[in-house]
């Protein structure tokens, strides 16, 4: 038996005094509840190359004491604090998880109660050490939840790898203003824009290194672009084109709703500075148009469509307020010819809402082609809000959906992995107020490739230094957007952009 890299982890362990000072656990009771952890970190599924899985423990405890140990019982690490935070070693932490890939470690959790010193075992949980890699870096928008105050809005990139991070753009720089979310497109991320909004606004637009500041609208659109989503090729990237309606709703337990008053798709060329317009889906009120996303070859745009419940009236928020109930979205596909920047002639229904129910938004396609995953919620286009929204998964082999389901996880604004076996979505599980990032394994089921039936892991929650950040980070975490490459451009080069050069018009 090979222990020594067990024993090895163990002494660096002991030499960073991890075991002395600290009090040892004695009269232990079991107990059959689960800890209280925060994040809750039991029994998931983690990619090896993840930062430490820092967690807390919740409640009236002062001290604890940790073991984890591999699938065959050799101890890997021991742990113990006085206090409720178990903050693991960086270098530690790797060099576990990479002697475990592919197996399971346990972990032993017993914690000293403040009030009478008592100490409690709880049941053993475990680490799945999954030997697909999550991407270094994930960027995301900070905003508070209400999305009505703007003054500390910023677009910060995160490594996943460890807890090192930067901001992207801060709206503190840039004249208070508002952003919409990055997006990456590439297999190396060397593709990714965001919508700097108002006057001196644009979209900041990052190809191949190079940082521009654009106008992407033309004579013949009717509103603004607004949700996006990249060609494989980074010549063109989808939009939607949405004059839209916040409002905030009466009952305690709804908060907003935005209303697509007038939305339709249009497609952005890079290499012409033109916007593409497609006859067959474009100025037709009766129906609105959102959430393009292209397919991983780039020959079919998905998006969602539903129709106007006033008919072919630009209806009003009061309008739509009282008609929210029937705006239901489908999800549907259009060819595109990236050649000739051209359009098909069809329109095909993949997920139909008045047959189905429910509605579909934010459609993202997995890099190798082979699932689509979306967000389906009771009714309406902003999901965030909606407590019964939850994430779908298709299976698709060719140009066919051979499988599609709905999972239980509340989750919305999702992205892929480049490997696509992870999803990271953001989620107010947590607390209902703040959203969070999670990451998702997926699973074929019995782990057989050809399985058209799928399922995702228990969702992990993005790794923090200090586990408490959660709690007193006052913004929600919005549209992450996984890259393996951090991108060439910081908040300094967005706020010279802004400041000092003008947007280039589109046609």
């Amino acid at each position: 038996m090979k222990k020594t890299p067990y024993i090895l982890l163990l002494a660096l362990g002991l030499l960073l005094g991890w075991t002395s000072c600290v009090p040892t656990p004695h009269d232990v009771v079991m107990s059959d509840e689960k800890a209280d952890i925060y994040p809750d970190y039991q029994d998931v599924t983690v990619p090896y190359n993840i930062a430490p899985l820092n967690f807390m423990l919740r409640g009236d405890f002062d001290a604890y004491s940790c073991e984890i140990k591999d699938a065959k019982g050799y101890t890997l690490l021991t742990l113990g604090d006085k206090g409720r935070k178990l903050i693991l070693d960086e270098y530690l932490w790797r060099m576990m998880t990479r002697s475990s890939v592919g197996k399971q470690v346990h972990v032993t959790l017993t914690a000293r109660r403040k009030s009478d010193g008592q100490w409690i075992q709880y049941p053993d949980f475990s680490w799945t050490i999954s030997p697909d890699s999550i991407d270094a870096f994930i960027t995301y928008r900070l905003i508070e939840p209400g999305y009505e105050v703007w003054d500390n809005v910023c677009i910060e990139e995160r490594c996943t790898e460890n807890f090192a991070h930067r901001l992207l753009a801060d709206g503190r720089q840039l004249g208070n203003r508002c952003m919409n979310c990055h997006t990456h497109g590439g297999d190396r991320g060397q593709y990714s824009f965001f919508y700097l909004r108002g006057e001196g606004g644009g979209t900041i637009l990052n190809r191949e290194g190079r940082l521009r500041k654009v106008t992407l609208r033309s004579p013949q659109m009717q509103g603004g672009t607004v949700y996006g989503d990249w060609h494989p090729s980074g010549r063109y990237a989808a939009f939607s084109t949405n004059v839209i309606i916040p409002a905030f709703h009466s009952e305690s337990h709804r908060r907003l709703e935005v209303y697509d008053t007038l939305s339709d798709l249009c497609v952005a060329d890079f290499e012409r500075d033109t916007i593409l317009l497609c006859p067959l889906i474009t100025n037709t009120p009766a129906s609105f148009e959102t959430f393009p996303a292209f397919s991983a070859d780039g020959r079919w745009i998905y998006f969602c469509s539903a129709e106007n419940p006033c008919g072919d009236t630009l209806p009003s928020a009061t309008e739509l307020r009282d008609k929210i109930s029937r705006l239901n979205y489908s999800l549907c596909r259009i060819a595109f010819d990236a050649e000739t920047g051209t359009f098909g002639t069809r329109v095909d229904t993949i997920r139909n809402a008045r047959l189905e129910g429910g509605s579909v938004s934010f459609p993202k396609c997995s890099p190798d082609g082979q699932y689509l995953c979306y967000t389906l919620s009771d009714y309406g286009t902003f999901p965030i809000w909606h407590r019964e929204a939850r994430l779908g998964l298709m299976r698709i082999e060719g140009d066919n959906i051979v499988a599609d389901m709905i999972t239980t996880e509340n989750g919305t604004y999702h992205s892929w992995s480049h490997n696509s076996r992870w999803i990271a979505f953001a989620s107010k599980r947590s607390d209902g107020q703040y959203g969070r990032v999670f990451f998702a394994h997926v699973e074929p089921l019995d782990f057989n490739e050809s399985s058209t039936s799928l399922k995702l892991s228990k969702p992990l929650t993005l790794p923090q230094a200090d586990p408490e950040m959660d709690d007193w980070e006052l913004r929600s975490y919005n549209i992450p957007d996984l890259s393996t490459e951090s991108v060439p451009f910081d908040e300094k080069d967005v706020k010279m952009l802004f400041e000092k050069v003008s947007a280039t018009p589109f046609h």
